[in-house]
This record gives structure tokens, C-alpha cells and sequence, in this order.
């Protein structure tokens, strides 16, 4: 049992908090509900077009170099010869051709140097090296 040693002049000192809880509280669920409404204010009348064809789309090459330095296209192996003419074959097919170049990383950067020249002869512009993620232990390697 404790007794309230305190005079009863003594100014209490405690503030009760819960009915500012309950003001805040309010307040939020009204600003959760007028900002919706706040967000669509603006009426706006778009203009009326002609119906457009949808954007063409790009084809992805997946080009890989193993080690030995073979060269493949959508997991076809291409002689080395025979890679402009395929490759231009390809660009005349598609023209916006993307390439994903997978590239062992063992390969001499030589093949990847000729493989690059080819693809710029042919007009292929856009590409993209793949690589995967390195290790923790890899990561810190200088």
C-alpha cells in the first residue's frame, strides 16, 4: 500500500499522454483517408490520338566464348569463319539487335577483341558482358 505523502497543495508533475495518443491517432487516419482524395483533384481531358503499333521488339543474343575460344551463338557452336556472315545475317533479320556476351574468364582477350570487331563490322552496337557475382573471398582479392 502506498501513501500519498504529498500535500495537496504540490503542483502534480505527471502528464497523461493517452488522450494525446488518441488525438494523433485521429489525425492520422484522417490524413490516410482526404490524401486519395487529394492525389485525383486535378481534372484533366487528354486529347484523342490515332492508335499508334506497339514499339518493335529488340531480339537478345546470347554469345558465348569458352576457353578454348569457340565462339557460340544461342548455344550453337559457330566456326570462327563462318561468325560475320551469321552475324550478319542476324543484323539483317533484327534491327535492333542486342548481344549478351558470356566470355570465359580464361579466355585470351584477343578472341574477345576479334569477337568485338566483328560485331561493330556488322553494326551491332549494343552490347552487354555478363558477368555472376564473385565470392566474399574472391571479393577482397587485390
Amino acid at each position: 500500500m502506498a501513501f500519498n505523502l504529498q500535500s495537496e497543495q504540490a503542483a502534480m508533475s505527471e502528464i497523461n499522454v493517452t488522450p494525446l495518443v488518441d488525438v494523433m491517432l485521429v489525425l492520422l487516419i484522417v490524413f490516410i483517408v482526404t490524401a486519395p482524395l487529394l492525389m485525383q483533384a486535378v481534372k484533366v481531358n487528354l486529347p484523342k490520338t490515332a492508335v499508334v503499333s506497339p514499339m518493335k521488339q529488340t531480339r537478345t543474343i546470347q554469345m558465348a566464348i569458352d576457353a578454348q575460344g569457340g565462339v557460340f551463338i544461342d548455344q550453337r557452336l559457330i566456326h570462327f569463319e563462318t561468325l560475320e556472315a551469321e552475324l550478319k545475317k542476324i543484323a539483317a533479320q533484327n534491327d535492333d539487335s542486342n548481344v549478351q556476351l558470356h566470355a570465359d574468364e580464361s579466355v585470351r582477350y584477343g578472341r574477345v577483341a576479334q569477337v568485338l570487331a566483328l560485331l561493330q563490322r556488322v553494326g551491332i552496337t549494343k552490347l552487354a558482358f555478363v558477368t555472376s557475382p564473385a565470392s566474399k573471398a574472391a571479393a577482397v582479392r587485390p
